[in-house]
């Protein structure tokens, strides 16, 4: 953003001088990832044409240079800095293709022209962020280098909100606008190629930035502005250097704010003094991907812009850019099913061009194309618009980086292992459906839970639209921040299943609760670690012969259970698992009745649901699942029977113990009415009585359908309903209220209903001769036969099949 030497000024004589010996300087004062900035610097290199290209930039990436001009580089992309003994502590440099950086470290390449990083070195300003961390107690959210006008590996979030924390407001400001954003775009963004002097802007935001820094350095210093002091005499002596080494000129491409510190003279003496004695640490540096969504302040970074993928498109398009904008905006909408005609698009491009007019803009900015957009392309709704501003405003680009990029070897195996399984990371989020009965799906899937369990969450399980345990579904999406993680990960292995591997046997030691560590188990089956698998079921066993505490117990055991089906899916021996999970399921059985007495209602509930999980985990073990543990669905059984009679057990807990029986055929229907006949008895307290409704009928578990389908249930309730003493109903209310409000609409459409017609009117599907519309006394299979035609039809079959074929249609 601000000024530089003419191209025909000398380094010392010249106007704008620096009274340093050595060749002409030109300093490029920029805005980071900015399309005018990038078009002007373009400009004024090919009319300087300097000996060396300066960027502000960390110089441990020299190296890396030559990696831009690689054919597989595909901006955006980032320099990555990270610690090497602690790979967690990293900073970014961003650079997108319509980056000033970006363009200059470009152009030096194409012209056989040197260039060089010039800031203060990653060593020092990872150690200046470890100190603060020790100081403050947390680490920065953001490790970012680059920032907006001004800083490059900055602490965000440090700078206030003034002159120095954001020049380009204060210039705005004193301009008359009250958006930096727009006033930027009519100065230089809308800027064309070929427009004037090319140093003209940079001159004039020279005078601008020394006018704002002069101001600024009256008030009072802080760690931040201390640093940039640090960081503008290293990148003076940098400069001074190269000036010496090439006589043919220097141009030093750096943030705006910088420009003044860089002009002036200052004692080299004085230079070396406060760059001397700096902390440091070592660091390793790389290319890796970023993103425009990542170059977005909406996706958290706070020194980025709010609208790259637009800022994208004017460094793209160099002529008629709202027509060319509108264009691609009309072809996403028709891609969704949008009716968008080429009338369309002009009577956009003209109320564009209006409203510009209206407002006084050189030219039609974001604001202007984003009403147009609204007003004539979606009928007024910010619906589709929303979907304009995050596919097109923002973007979903994803960067890519030369296979020959240094890499920990950890990303060099992962890199290798996407590519085998074809699974490339995209920037745009998407959905993965796998199938485990086929071999490249199966290796997708280990790859996934393998990287979870490495803390590299490329993908996020959802839930499948299939019940089988052969399919499992992904949400996948790739973030610039995984490759940091990639690189943390690297201190567990080299390759991904030795590093998960490792990462999995200290999490086991160093879990808090028997859950975790079934979880743990769990996780090591779904990524298919056998030599994590052991020490992970030996520290299983040893913690659940210590815990005594049912519900953790309770809580632990549908883990292993869901591990047994994976592993019989993945076909992994389970045999030590179903060990460890019968013994569990005994030891809960023995604790349950005595640890279900005395609870009020919150521990009642959650006693409840572990009552639910494990009568599932129960079911899914079977009948006989580990060697010398006997039938442990009839051992359940009693225990549920147990739970049922006790008085001292919570009624919501007794409930659900006889629907649990009832739904497993253990407890006959009339046995279940007469059950809750003295439940709901007037010698049994209103409250209790509701708990024990909701915990029969309630928490989803179908018991809708069972008042539906049985008059005596639906009786018995609507009878205690209506006896309930006034003073008592505001206390049940509240419990049935919950338990009713879980059904379906057309569950409690139907109940009301049937409640409706009174007990007299009202019959059962199970009774004879109800009367009751749409019901019959028995089956009516003549109507039933009637149906499976469309059946066959829904399912993919033929209509006029045999009906013996109906069991295998669509199976």
């Amino acid at each position: 953003m601000a000024g530089t030497d003419r191209a025909g000024s000398g380094g010392s004589g010249g106007p704008g001088g620096t009274g340093e010996p050595g060749g002409r300087l030109s300093l490029l004062g920029v805005r980071h990832h900015g399309p005018g900035s990038a078009r002007a610097v373009r400009a004024a290199l090919e009319a300087a044409r300097p000996g060396v290209v300066l960027v502000e930039g960390p110089p441990e990436a020299d190296a890396l240079i030559p990696l831009a001009a690689d054919e597989d580089m595909r901006p955006p992309v980032a320099l990555l800095a990270h610690a090497v003994d602690e790979p967690g502590r990293s900073a970014f440099w961003p650079l997108a293709e319509f980056s000033p950086e970006w363009v200059a470290v470009r152009w030096a390449l194409e012209h056989g022209v040197p260039a060089r990083f010039i800031d203060l070195p990653a060593a020092h300003t990872l150690a200046w962020r470890a100190a603060d961390e020790e100081t403050t107690g947390q680490a920065d959210e953001e490790r970012t280098g680059p920032g907006d006008g001004r800083e490059g590996g900055d602490v965000p979030g440090a700078a206030s909100l003034d002159v120095r924390g954001d020049p380009l407001a204060v210039l705005a400001s004193a301009a008359g606008h009250d958006d930096p954003e727009r006033w930027w775009e009519d100065v230089i963004e809308h800027r064309g190629p070929g427009e004037g002097d090319v140093f003209a802007p940079f001159t004039a935001l020279e005078e601008a930035m020394t006018a704002l820094r002069e101001t600024e350095e009256g008030g009072e210093g802080d760690a931040v502005h201390d640093r940039d002091l640090v960081r503008e005499a290293y990148m003076r002596l940098q400069v001074r250097a190269a000036r010496r080494e090439f006589a043919e000129g220097v141009a030093v491409v750096c943030g705006a704010w910088h420009v003044p510190a860089l002009r002036r003279r200052a004692a080299v003496a004085a230079d070396r003094a406060l760059v001397k004695g700096l902390p440091r640490t070592k660091v390793d540096m790389t290319w890796v991907p970023w993103t425009l969504r990542r170059l977005s302040r909406a996706g958290g970074y706070g020194a980025g812009i709010e609208s790259p993928g637009w800022y994208g498109h004017l460094f793209a398009a160099v002529d008629r850019p709202v027509e060319r904008w509108l264009t691609r905006v009309a072809g996403l909408l028709r891609e969704e099913g949008r009716t968008v005609s080429p009338a369309h698009v002009i009577e956009a491009a003209r109320l564009a061009g209006t409203l510009a007019a209206i407002r006084g803009r050189p030219l039609p900015g974001l604001s202007e194309t984003t009403d147009a957009v609204r007003a004539v392309l979606c009928d007024g709704s910010d619906v589709p618009l929303a979907l304009v501003h995050d596919r097109l405003v923002v973007g979903d680009v994803l960067g890519e980086v030369p296979a020959r990029a240094p890499a920990v070897p950890l990303q060099r195996d992962l890199t290798l292992t996407q590519r085998r399984l074809r699974l490339k990371p995209e920037a745009a989020e998407r959905e993965l459906e796998l199938d485990l009965r086929k071999e490249t799906d199966t290796g997708r899937s280990r790859l996934l839970h393998r990287l979870r369990l490495l803390g590299v969450g490329w993908g996020e399980p959802t839930a499948s639209r299939s019940t089988g345990t052969f399919r499992e579904t992904w949400r996948l999406r790739w973030e610039p921040e995984l490759s940091v993680r990639v690189a943390e990960a690297g201190v567990w292995g080299t390759t991904v299943l030795a590093a998960a591997t490792a990462r999995a046997e200290a999490d086991a030691v160093t879990a808090r609760g028997l859950a975790e560590v079934t979880a743990l188990a769990e996780r090591c089956l779904l990524a298919e670690l056998p030599d994590a698998l052991t020490p992970v079921m030996r520290i299983l066993a040893d913690r659940a012969a210590l815990d005594t505490d049912v519900g953790h117990l309770a809580e632990a055991l549908p883990a292993l259970v869901r591990s047994l089906r994976y592993g019989d899916v993945r076909g992994t021996d389970t045999g030590a698992l179903a060990e460890v999970a019968a013994g569990l399921a005994e030891r809960v059985f023995v604790g349950l009745p005595a640890a279900c007495a005395a609870l009020d209602a919150d521990a009642a509930e959650e006693m409840r649901r572990h009552v639910d999980s494990v009568h599932t985990a129960v079911g899914l073990l079977g009948d006989a699942p580990a060697p010398g543990h006997g039938d442990l669905r009839s051992r359940w059984r009693t225990v549920l029977r147990t739970l049922s009679a006790r008085d001292a057990v919570p009624g919501v807990v007794r409930g659900r113990a006889v629907r649990l029986l009832l739904d497993d055929g253990e407890l006959a229907p009339d046995e279940a009415a007469r059950i809750m006949g003295l439940v709901l008895s007037p010698g049994t307290a209103p409250t209790d009585a509701a708990a024990w409704i909701e915990g029969f009928v309630g928490g989803g578990s179908g018991g809708g359908m069972l008042l539906l389908h049985d008059e005596r249930l639906l009786a018995l309730i609507d009878a205690w309903l209506t006896g309930v003493p006034a003073d008592a109903f505001t206390d049940v209310l509240p419990l049935l209220r919950r338990t009713f409000s879980a059904y379906e609409p057309g569950v409690r459409r139907g109940v009301g209903e049937l409640v409706r017609r009174g007990p007299e009117a009202r019959g059962s599907v199970t009774t004879a001769g109800s009367g009751i519309p749409g019901f019959a006394a028995g089956l009516d299979t003549a109507r039933a036969d009637a149906v499976l035609p469309v059946i066959r039809l829904l399912l993919g079959g033929d209509p006029a099949a045999d009906d013996d074929d109906l069991v295998g249609v669509g199976t």
